[in-house]
């Protein structure tokens, strides 16, 4: 079973929901959002891909697709997504009750 995969993936349509849905801070009709994910991409791939280059970090084939951009499987972009999402929703979210 692919629980890497799964769990990915079910990180970034959480994190969509929340974002759009439940605190609706809508970051993904945000221009500044994306290009800020592509800068985290890049970083994520720099740091990322060393990491699994090294190898510092090691994946289980039976937990993955197997998909990956260079060294780095392709779920762990999808995680970052999800983790960098929630976490700005949740700050703009805040940020914006307290504002006023």
């Amino acid at each position: 079973m692919k629980e890497y995969t799964i769990l990915a993936v079910a990180g970034v349509v959480l994190a969509i929901i929340v974002d759009m849905l439940v605190l609706k801070t809508r970051l993904m009709l945000n221009k500044k959002f994306w290009i800020f994910w592509c800068v985290m991409f890049v970083l994520i791939f720099i740091i990322n891909g060393y990491l699994t280059w090294r190898p510092i970090v090691l994946y289980g084939e039976e937990h993955y697709l197997g998909i990956k951009l260079f060294t780095i499987p392709i779920e762990d972009f999808f995680y970052g997504f999800a983790l960098l999402t929630l976490n700005i929703a949740i700050w703009e979210f805040y940020n914006k009750k307290t504002a006023g």
